[in-house]
C-alpha cells in the first residue's frame, strides 16, 4: 500500500535547473573502491567513487553511469531523466558480482554496541552537533490543507510577546494526509539537518512525519524526520533530527497530522529556525529502522514498537527520539554475527517525476521502504535486477474504531505510484519482500501501458499487487514465475498476514486491457489470488499454471473460497483461467532456486505462444 496520497496544495514553486552544456552522450564509470569523484569519469582507470557524485551529475539524454561489478555503495540514487529516444542508463561494467546499491548502514563493530542490561544491547544514542543556522524561521507563514472529511482552523496568535501558530482540531480524519500544514521553503538542503520547534497541545500526542518536501507533483521528499516525544499542555522546544532524501529543488516544510492530532486539540507552534548538523552524528540510523538483517539473511530480527515488548532474543525497538535500537541477545551482536545490516526507511531508488530511464544490471538490497520507488513517471525499463530483503519501515500510525492505534509498515520491490505510463520491468529476480514484489497503484490516477514479463519472484508477501481509482489500460503480466508468496522474513511480523500471488484490492478505476497469462503460480501461505470486488470486465486471466495444494487458489470478494479441487468450478462460475491448470509445475531445483521447467512439466506447452509458462531466461543483452 502507499504513501503520501491526496497532496493535492499548490503554491506555485517554480523551480528550474541548468542546462548542461554537452550535446553527445557520454559514459561515466563508478567504482566504489578506487574511484575518485575528482576523476571525470570517463574511462574505468578515472571512475568516480560515489552515489552523492553520481546523483549530483549533470546527465543528458543517452548518457550512461556504469557501476563496477562487484562494488557496493550505500545510500539512494537519485537517478537523472532522459527522452523518449535517449534514456539515461545504469548499469554495470567489469566482471563479476552485480553492483550493489545498499539502502543499509552496517553495525557489525562491538564498540558500535552497549549492554543496557543482561540480554538487551543498543546502538548509541544520536547526538547530533550543530554546525550553523542557514534559516531563522520565526514569523513564517503556515497554511493548512484538509481533507477525507477532516476539519482544522489556523490562526496566528500572540501571548506574552511571543507569536505563534495555533491549529484547532474539529476531525482528524483518518489517514495522515487528510491534515497537513505547509511552511515556509527550505532554500538550503543539507545531507543533515535540525528542526527547531517550540510547541504544546491540549491533547498529548507526537509530531510523527516532519519532512519537506514539493508543493506540487509527484510531492517528492527532500528531508525527513520525526518525533516520538508526546506534547502536553506545557511549551516543549523539540529539536528534530532531518535527514536529506534527494536532492530538489526548493521543498516547503510539511507536517501530516491526520490520524494524528486528537479531534478537540488545541495544538500551538512555531517554528524557531533551521540548523546544519554534523553528518557523523545524523546519518546513520536518523531513519526508521525496518530490518535487521543478520549473516545477509541467516537471522532477521522481530520489530517491537515499545520498549517493554523486546522480550525474545532478536526482538527489537527502533527509539525515534534518540534514533537507535535495542536489540535481545544474549551477547554483543557485533560479536556474534558477521554481519549486522539495519535497513532504513526509504527508497533506495527514488524516481518520482523521472522519465526515460533505463536499469539493467543491478543489486537492490537491504531497503525499509521501496527499492524503487516514486510516482508520476513515464518510461522507465528496469532489466535484469537483483531486488532483496525489501519493506518494513513504518508508514504511519492508524486509529482502529475503539481509539486504539497500530502502525502500518510498508515496502514494495518495484512501485509506481501514480500517474504511471510506459514501462517494462523483464527479466528481474526478486525475494524478501515485505509487501509487494511488484505493483503499481494510485488514487484518481491514470496508469497505461505497464509490462511485466519474464521476472522471478519467491518469498514475497504478495507478488503482484494492483489497486486503483481512476483509469487502468493496457497492464500486461506474462512468463513471471511465482513462488512460495508469504512464505518470507515479514509475514509473523505483520498485522495482516495475507500471502498470494496476485493480491487485487479494491479497483474502483475504469479498467481495460488488463491481462494476465503464460505465468506459474505455486504455493503461497494463504491463497494464490485475492480479489476484493468484481473488475473481471477488464481482466483477462488465462494460460496461467496454478500449483496451490492446501491453500485457496482464489478469495473471491472476501466471501467464497475457490480450493485446487474446486478450480473446474472457479473457471466456469467466473469465467477466468478458462486454458489455464492446475499442476505441480516440476522445477529443475527450486531449493536453489532455479525455477526453469524440467522437460515433460505440464507447463511447457501451456503458453498462449504455445511454449513454456514461467520466466525465459537469460535476459537480453
Amino acid at each position: 500500500m502507499n504513501r503520501f496520497a491526496g497532496i493535492v496544495v499548490s503554491f506555485g514553486l517554480a523551480a528550474g535547473s541548468a542546462c548542461a552544456e554537452r550535446v553527445a552522450p557520454a559514459v561515466f564509470h563508478v567504482d566504489s573502491q578506487a574511484g575518485n569523484d575528482g576523476a571525470d569519469g570517463s574511462t574505468p582507470k578515472a571512475a568516480w567513487r560515489t552515489l552523492d557524485k553520481v546523483n549530483a551529475a549533470d546527465l543528458i539524454p543517452g548518457d550512461q553511469v556504469l557501476f563496477k561489478r562487484g562494488g557496493l555503495w550505500r545510500g539512494r540514487l537519485e537517478p537523472k531523466s532522459g527522452n523518449e529516444s535517449a534514456p539515461v542508463r545504469y548499469g554495470a561494467y567489469g566482471d563479476g558480482a552485480k553492483p550493489i546499491l545498499q539502502g543499509s548502514v552496517a553495525r557489525d563493530q562491538s564498540e558500535e554496541w552497549s549492554e543496557v542490561r543482561p540480554g538487551l544491547w543498543a546502538t548509541r544514542k544520536l547526538e547530533p552537533r550543530l554546525i550553523g543556522q542557514p534559516a531563522d524561521l520565526r514569523g513564517a507563514e503556515w497554511h493548512r490543507h484538509h481533507e477525507g472529511g477532516a476539519a482544522v482552523r489556523l490562526e496566528r496568535m500572540q501571548e506574552e510577546g511571543s507569536a505563534f501558530t495555533r491549529v484547532t482540531c474539529g476531525t482528524p480524519g483518518k489517514a495522515p494526509h487528510h491534515i497537513q500544514l505547509w511552511g515556509p521553503a527550505v532554500a538550503l538542503v543539507k545531507p543533515c539537518m535540525v528542526l527547531r520547534l517550540r510547541a504544546r497541545s491540549t491533547r498529548p500526542f507526537a509530531l510523527l512525519a516532519v519532512r519537506a518536501i514539493l508543493n506540487s507533483a509527484p510531492y517528492s521528499c527532500a528531508l525527513a524526520g520525526a518525533s516520538a516525544q508526546s506534547l502536553g499542555a506545557a511549551w516543549q522546544t523539540l529539536d528534530i533530527v532531518l535527514t536529506r532524501q534527494q536532492t530538489l529543488g526548493t521543498p516547503h516544510l510539511h507536517l501530516s497530522l491526520g490520524d494524528i492530532l486528537p479531534a478537540g486539540a488545541v495544538f500551538d507552534f512555531e517554528a524557531i529556525g533551521l540548523w546544519e548538523a554534523d553528518i557523523a552524528h545524523c546519518e546513520p540510523i536518523n531513519l526508521d529502522v525496518g530490518i535487521v538483517i543478520l549473516n545477509h539473511g541467516e537471522k532477521w530480527g522481530v520489530k517491537k514498537w515499545t520498549l517493554d515488548d523486546v522480550k525474545t532474543p532478536l526482538d527489537y525497538w527502533y527509539d525515534p527520539d534518540n534514533k537507535r535500537i535495542f536489540l535481545a541477545w544474549p551477547a554483543n551482536p557485533a560479536d556474534a554475527f558477521t554481519s549486522v545490516e539495519l535497513a532504513l526507511t526509504r527508497h533506495i531508488i527514488e524516481q518520482g517525476g523521472r522519465h526515460d530511464i533505463l536499469y539493467d544490471g543491478l543489486a537492490v538490497r537491504y531497503g525499509a521502504a521501496h527499492g524503487f520507488g516514486g510516482g508520476t513517471t513515464r518510461r522507465i525499463t528496469i532489466r535484469n535486477c537483483d531486488i532483496c530483503w525489501i519493506g518494513g519501515g513504518l508508514q504511519y500510525w492508524k486509529t482502529r474504531e475503539n481509539g486504539s492505534r497500530y502502525p502500518v509498515r510498508f515496502g514494495n520491490g518495484i512501485e509506481f505510484w501514480g500517474h504511471a505510463h510506459d514501462h517494462v520491468v523483464e527479466y528481474n529476480r526478486l525475494w524478501q519482500i515485505y509487501d509487494a514484489a511488484l505493483t503499481h497503484q494510485g488514487v484518481d490516477d491514470n496508469e497505461t501501458g505497464i509490462v511485466y514479463r519474464h521476472n522471478i519472484i519467491w518469498q514475497a508477501e504478495y507478488s503482484f499487487e494492483f489497486w486503483n481509482r481512476g483509469r487502468t489500460e493496457n497492464i500486461l503480466f506474462e512468463h513471471n514465475t511465482c513462488v512460495d508468496a508469504g512464505d518470507c522474513w515479514s509475514h509473523n511480523q505483520r498485522p495482516d498476514p495475507n500471502g498470494a500471488h496476485l493480491m487485487f484490492y479494491n479497483n474502483r478505476s475504469a479498467t481495460t486491457n488488463f491481462v494476465i497469462r503464460n505465468n506459474i503460480f505455486c504455493r503461497s501461505s494463504d491463497r494464490c489470488t485475492r480479489m476484493f470486488n468484481d473488475w473481471r470486465t477488464g481482466l483477462t486471466l488465462n494460460n496461467n499454471l496454478y500449483w496451490s495444494p492446501d491453500k485457496p487458489i482464489l478469495r473471491w470478494l472476501e466471501k467464497t473460497n475457490y480450493e485446487q479441487a474446486d478450480f473446474a468450478r472457479y473457471q466456469s462460475e467466473l469465467g477466468l483461467d478458462h486454458n489455464s491448470l492446475v499442476a505441480e509445475p516440476q522445477f529443475a531445483n527450486p531449493a536453489a532456486r532455479d525455477y526453469r521447467l524440467n522437460p515433460g512439466s505440464p507447463g511447457c506447452a501451456l503458453a498462449t505462444d504455445g511454449g513454456p509458462v514461467g520466466a525465459r531466461w537469460p535476459a537480453p543483452q
